[in-house]
């Protein structure tokens, strides 16, 4: 595995405290982006840039992190390019030696975030970064310790797509809230958000799509609870055609995740 990086440095601003001041949360001023890749060339690209452009509250920074799985098409030049075309960009690229998936992507991402919030966005342009805001709010009024996107809540613009997928999204949700005592609207979604001592205490082990259910079902183990949240998120899905990969049988793994990760692991 071999780590690239391009950084710069992010000034605050600076907050006066009074000194009667009632004690709060520590301030979260870092957010980190994992972004797992496979076979994106068409897309990573305009991704990372969507990302490195998306509005941020005030005081908060970013570090984007892609990790790609070692793609076999024109992916990882694409990537290396990045640091000259976002050279104000605080950058890392991770290049994996052989593929693994999904959730290996994001375990090694992980271990190179250094931010307060860690974030997990897809490559294909699926989902919008202008969600971020309304993402990481939550966390940073210390309302929520873990936030998920949904496609199925809020109104966002959604893109008509397949309708078995959709069923086989609410059944898998439904299967894992059954499992987890969660009221969760959509368990499959990309967008998850986590502060990140909720991920340091979190060993994942599923190393393709079953990472989804498997971080579900570990975060609703948790004790004491942590704060979960979710929030409508818009939806751009893309036809297997423009190089959808999820099938039916991803759908029979997430089901046995489900039940692993709720009852043993």
């Amino acid at each position: 595995m071999t780590v690239s990086q391009s950084t710069t440095q992010t000034q605050l601003p600076q907050t006066d405290n009074a000194q009667n001041a009632e004690p709060t949360a520590p301030r979260l001023t870092m957010l980190s982006v994992v972004i797992p890749i496979y076979n994106e060339e068409k897309t990573v690209q305009k991704l990372v840039r969507m990302v490195a452009e998306a509005p941020l509250p005030v005081g908060v920074g970013r570090e984007i992190i892609c990790v790609d799985d070692c793609s076999t098409d024109g992916t990882a030049a694409k990537l290396d390019e990045l640091p000259r075309l976002l050279s104000e960009t605080e950058l890392r690229i991770i290049h994996k030696r052989v593929n693994e998936g999904k959730g290996a992507a994001l375990r090694d991402g992980f271990k190179q975030a250094r931010g307060d919030i860690l974030l997990v966005q897809d490559a294909d342009l699926e989902y919008d970064p202008a969600d971020y805001p309304k993402l990481i709010t939550p966390i940073l009024e210390d309302r929520a310790d873990v936030v998920y996107g949904s496609r199925f809540a809020g109104g966002e613009p959604h893109r008509v797509m397949y309708f078995w997928h959709t069923v086989g999204n609410r059944i898998l949700t439904w299967i894992s809230n059954m499992f987890t005592n969660l009221n969760l609207t959509d368990m499959e979604v990309c967008y998850k958000v986590f502060r990140k001592p909720v991920l340091d205490r979190i060993q994942i082990k599923c190393n393709r799509f079953g990472f989804e259910p498997e971080i579900t079902a570990k975060i609703a183990k948790i004790r004491p609870r942590l704060r979960i949240y979710e929030v409508g998120v818009a939806y751009h899905g893309r036809s297997y055609e423009e190089g959808k990969k999820i099938t039916w049988k991803d759908g029979l793994k997430a089901i046995l995740a489900i039940v692993r990760f709720s009852l043993w692991d």
